[in-house]
């Protein structure tokens, strides 16, 4: 369902928009979704690996290049490897809007977004859209083995070619510093002092996986509601197989007896749901001094704003008394609470109870408003 839906929502961008980015960390999928499309676009598409140097040599003139695909869709794979290109890629799109064409002519396919937002948002302005292809989802597997060489090449061949200059080792520690505080507030000071570095370069170590897709920097809502909030972000490690593996967690009975499961729980749901907003949603947490929680607020249109909990327990899915006051403050006129059960029903006049899936086709409902 997820993949469907990723695809869908990609076909819905390139009608839209001349230009996509497709973002994600590597091997999650991207080229795959991408290549899926060829069948869909006219006269199929042409893609091109910009990891391959034949293929960058093809780009040596890329506006004569391109001039001959005009009516073509091209994938770009691994932009970030041709630096400069985003200038020739907005006369290209201008050229071609003079002639009719408004939509569908590139997609883009980059492993991070440190500058290929920068460069892109800057030249392409008005022209593309972006899109985060979810690390992890509920209907993958992986295996931990697999797992464990992802993060070992990530760290000493990929994230080097992609511009951040960090040992392997620290880069690693940092990661597993930030799986064992799994949702909780950033506390900058205490990873520094944990690493034996400063502050300043703790921040920068996260940012670096933030912009690498492999970190999730939830902010506090921060609009004035005459309460004292939290104000420091939350931390999620956006794949929960790489969180497990990082935390050396091989199968569920370890994991269920292992003080993430909760956590982890809550950041694999977050990221199914933020896959299935609608585009420009903006996404928060709730918290005040004084115990009102929510654990997601979503905004996807003007007064439309979700309130989700977060439930492990089949049991007894029933919300805080903090989410409701939290849901008084924030004015949701969405309460929904997700547990890991099959029904859904009301939990009271305003308050629902759901499975995940559940809340994933009402908020794909949302897209098509």
């Amino acid at each position: 369902m997820i993949q469907r839906a990723a695809k869908t929502r990609l076909l819905q961008l390139l009608g839209q928009f001349p230009a996509v980015a497709l973002l994600g960390p590597r091997q999650v999928g991207k080229t795959t979704l991408a290549l899926s499309l060829t069948s869909e676009a006219d006269n199929s598409a042409l893609y091109l690996d910009l990891e391959l140097p034949s293929d960058r040599a093809k780009l040596a003139d890329p506006e004569l290049y391109l001039s001959d695909y005009e009516d073509r869709l091209v994938i770009l794979d691994e932009i970030h490897r041709l630096p400069g290109i985003f200038q020739t890629l907005r006369s290209l799109i201008d050229r071609r809007k003079r002639k009719g064409k408004r939509t569908g002519q590139f997609l883009l396919l980059g492993s991070a977004s440190i500058d290929l937002l920068q460069q892109s948002a800057e030249t392409l302005a008005g022209r593309i859209a972006y899109m985060e292809l979810t690390p992890f989802l509920e209907s993958e597997v992986q295996s931990f083995e697999w797992r464990a060489a992802f993060i070992q090449t990530y760290l000493e061949r990929d994230v080097p070619s992609l511009g951040p200059r960090v040992p392997a080792e620290t880069l690693h520690r940092f990661w597993q510093m930030l799986g064992h505080n799994q949702g909780q507030m950033l506390n900058a000071a205490q990873l520094a002092a944990g690493l034996g570095i400063s502050g300043q370069t703790a921040g920068r170590y996260l940012d670096i996986m933030v912009d690498l897709l492999l970190v999730r920097r939830l902010q506090p809502w921060a609009s004035n509601v005459g309460k004292r909030l939290v104000r420091s972000p939350k931390v999620y490690v956006r794949d929960s197989g790489l969180l497990h593996t990082l935390l050396g967690i091989r199968d569920q009975e370890t994991l269920l007896g292992h003080p993430v499961v909760g956590s982890s729980w809550e950041g694999m749901l977050i990221e199914n749901i933020l896959s299935a907003v609608p585009a420009n949603t903006q996404a928060w947490f709730y918290r005040t001094s004084v115990g009102a929680e929510i654990d997601l607020v979503l905004e996807t249109a003007p007064n439309e704003r979700w309130a989700i909990e977060m439930k492990r327990s089949l049991s007894d899915p029933k919300p805080s008394k903090g989410f409701y006051i939290g849901c008084a403050d924030v004015k949701a006129n969405h309460q929904i609470v997700v547990y890991p059960g099959q029904e859904s029903y009301k939990h009271d006049a305003k308050t629902e109870i759901m499975p995940l899936d559940t809340l994933l086709k009402k908020l794909s409902r949302q897209e098509t408003r």
